[in-house]
């Protein structure tokens, strides 16, 4: 079996990360290119196995592992035997090499995956989208793309084993959500994880791109933007109700966070 897509580009360009291609073989044929290729390349292992030649380097790759193909990076891949089961995604867009270096995709790389399930789940949601919406296919199937990557990055192994949120750090979120509208200190985090400030902050800093402090004013303003939403409630008793000390400090990061005021984000402008 095997099927690919190439979708015609329209205003699909504009997005951040659109869908260039995407295909499957369950024999992948031998396939070689130098650095005419414009867009970097993922690809995932079900069954079977092929070698990967990229960057001076011969690699096996067998069923549970994936590699990445950078824009403009010479390789050649072949399948080993009758049966090698190799899926791909082309990703495209002005967000998109940002995006991939942000998850370590910057340079050819092959990896262990913990599962394949969820990938292959966005990934017939993205082929049944081009294969049978020929209008608005490739919208929706960019749309799982998203989806599709977020998955690709949890599911690599890094070192033998997939990353996860830190437990000390989950613990702290739900912390936070279970008391965001009173004052968090810093030493009640530390408490309930046994670890310490400087270690806490790094630790919100490498999963949520937060201060421990900043993380719970974002906390608030989403229940806040709930709140702003779906009653009638005044700026002051949202203000008081979701734990910031005063209403003009409420309004001040809400601004800083939504670039806009509460009073704005209650009353958009039609």
């Amino acid at each position: 079996m095997f099927y690919y897509h190439y979708p015609i580009i329209g205003r699909e360009s504009r997005l951040p990360i659109y869908l260039v291609s995407i295909g499957m073989h369950d024999c992948q044929p031998l396939t070689r290119r130098g650095t005419e290729y414009a867009y970097p390349q993922l690809f995932y292992t079900t069954k079977g196995s092929g070698i990967l030649c990229a960057d001076g380097t011969e690699t096996e790759i067998r069923a549970g592992m994936g590699f990445f193909l950078p824009a403009s990076c010479p390789h050649e891949y072949y399948p080993v035997g009758d049966v090698w089961d190799n899926h791909w995604i082309i990703p495209g867009g002005y967000a998109c090499e940002t995006m991939l270096a942000d998850m370590g995709f910057d340079k050819p790389k092959v990896f262990s995956l913990d599962s394949t399930e969820r990938l292959d789940r966005f990934f017939s949601e993205m082929h049944k989208a081009l294969q049978y919406d020929r209008v608005n296919g490739n919208l929706r199937a960019s749309g799982y793309l998203y989806d599709f990557l977020i998955e690709f990055d949890r599911a690599v192994g890094h070192e033998g084993a997939a990353v996860q949120p830190d437990p000390a750090l989950i613990k702290c979120i739900d912390m936070i959500d279970r008391n965001y509208s009173r004052q968090i200190t810093m030493d009640e985090l530390c408490a309930i994880t046994g670890f310490s400030k400087q270690h806490i902050c790094r630790l919100f800093r490498r999963a949520l791109n937060s201060r421990p402090m900043e993380y719970i004013a974002k906390r608030r303003i989403q229940a806040a933007k709930e709140l702003l939403s779906g009653t009638q409630m005044t700026t002051e008793d949202i203000a008081e109700k979701v734990g910031f000390g005063s209403s003009s400090y409420f309004c001040k990061l809400f601004k800083r966070y939504e670039g806009i005021s509460p009073t704005q984000f209650r009353r958009p402008a039609l």
